[in-house]
């Protein structure tokens, strides 16, 4: 039976770190600030900005959401970003996806500044963690490392196998392992005889978003299961891309879903404004 790598004690953790540097932040008369944008009247993304904004509030960080009409033009979007930009006191910008069709989201990720790009999604930001030297990590590959390091999983040396491919999730999480001196397999729906290699995976990131997709003949004795997976199964309830209930007798560590992966996307969030706050201290020492 595996250990649940739940994330409400890492977040804990993590939020009880933040709340220290925050206030020493604000002694110097620094507070962490983002700014949303939302655009038109998608309940979903309603719902991501305010679980955002509440964490904001429980951290103390200052937040501004922009509620924009669905026609808004795009032109229109870059000025406002622009002005986000140039404005010294907003540390982060995100742009709350889906966007309207007549919007090219590459264009709107490019427009923004890539030191106040907390989502990692810039170019210049992807490519920095390619190289290592970054000070952004997209949100949801750096909380799969956070749960890892708190479940002192030991991941040097180890064969980890990614399940997706996205520029959002599996190419950074892929190189992330690597730089912690993993062996580093990408699969995705191409792959050739799949389950012949994530049975071999000591640690397993599944991020194809279809529901229970990884069964347990797929998942080698005493792996490490990491589940990215956000899904509705028959029943209309969440699950992930793991058939959890089957993979965990399998599995020496797990993580479920909902309470594992998903809670830290938005605490990395959080946790990249704060670095962002604390990068703009040093560039106010350096004047």
């Amino acid at each position: 039976m595996a250990t649940i790598m739940r994330s409400k004690e890492v977040i804990n953790k993590i939020l009880e770190e933040m709340n220290g540097e925050t206030g020493r932040l604000k002694e110097k008369g620094i507070v962490p600030s983002i700014s949303f944008i939302l655009i038109g009247d998608d309940f979903g993304s309603s719902i991501y900005v305010r679980n955002k904004k509440e964490m904001c509030a429980q951290l103390g960080f200052h937040s501004d959401t922009y509620e924009l009409p669905q026609d808004i033009s795009e032109g229109e979007l870059l000025k406002l970003i622009k002005n986000l930009n140039d404005d010294d006191s907003v540390d982060g910008i995100l742009v709350q996806a889906p966007l309207p069709k007549h919007m090219d989201m590459k264009t709107i990720l490019d427009a923004i500044d890539p030191k106040k790009d907390v989502d990692a999604f810039h170019p210049q930001n992807i490519g920095r963690v390619l190289t290592g030297d970054y000070d952004f990590v997209p949100c949801t590959p750096q909380g799969i490392l956070e749960i890892l390091r708190y479940y002192e999983i030991d991941i040097e040396g180890k064969n980890c196998v990614v399940v997706g491919r996205s520029n959002t999730v599996g190419k950074p999480a892929a190189l992330l392992m690597l730089q912690e001196n993993a062996t580093v397999t990408i699969c995705h729906s191409r792959t050739k005889d799949l389950g012949a290699v994530t049975s071999a995976a000591d640690i397993l990131i599944c991020a194809i978003g279809r529901a229970k997709f990884i069964t347990e003949d797929m998942v080698k004795e005493g792996a490490v299961v990491v589940d990215v997976g956000m899904n509705r199964n028959e029943a209309g309830k969440v699950c992930g891309d793991v058939d959890f209930q089957n993979v965990k007798e399998k599995a020496s560590y797990i993580t479920p879903v909902p309470g594992g992966v998903g809670p830290m996307t938005v605490t990395m969030l959080m946790k990249n404004t704060l670095k962002s706050a604390l990068l703009r201290e040093k560039r106010m020492e350096n004047k």
